[in-house]
């Protein structure tokens, strides 16, 4: 690997090991009935859905994605994703594994962030940002970015500047 880049993908929040058995029996239950993804009735109705997770998002872009983030079927329009990944992972995130990992990384990293800082909506004070910046210390190589007027969805946010940001870092 040349370079890396990671946008936002800080990991998931510490879990007890004591949350194990209970993480197994909740996704032994939902094998049994496994996810299912709704249709929507129109690629409006796409549009509306990526909209309202982002409220970013204007009209035309969110019309344009709909267009690639959603297929017609007989029952309306279905999103392009595996339902499987609404089931709960079996195993725990441990954080002490990824750790490990990314200190072993050697390529130049650049990781890239909104500047609407979203980890305390997503996690609330699960996963404070002194822990997410102990996360990042830990890259030996590390080059950080942050795009302006963006949020968790920064390619959906701001696309042309995170293209010029990763075709520097890419060249270079």
């Amino acid at each position: 690997i040349r370079r890396l880049v990671n946008l936002e993908g800080f990991g998931l929040p510490e879990v007890s090991p004591a949350a194990a058995p209970e993480r197994l029996v909740k996704w032994l239950d939902e094998l049994k009935h496994p996810p299912g993804l709704r249709p929507y009735a129109t690629r409006a109705e796409v549009a509306e859905r990526l909209m309202k997770n982002n409220p970013r998002l204007s009209a035309d872009k969110a019309a344009w994605l709909a267009g690639h983030w959603a297929r017609e079927t007989a029952d309306g329009y279905l999103l392009n994703a595996d339902p499987a990944h609404k089931l709960a992972n079996p195993v725990l995130y441990r954080k002490a594994e990824v750790l490990a990992c990314w200190q072993r990384i050697a390529a130049p990293t650049l990781w890239v962030e909104g500047s609407d800082d979203q980890l305390s909506r997503f996690w609330g004070q699960r996963f404070p940002r002194e822990d997410f910046e102990a996360r990042l210390a830990v890259v030996p190589r590390l080059e950080r970015c942050v795009i302006a007027d963006a949020g968790h969805m920064l390619h959906h946010d701001q696309p042309e500047a995170l293209a010029a940001r990763l075709s520097a870092f890419l060249a270079g």
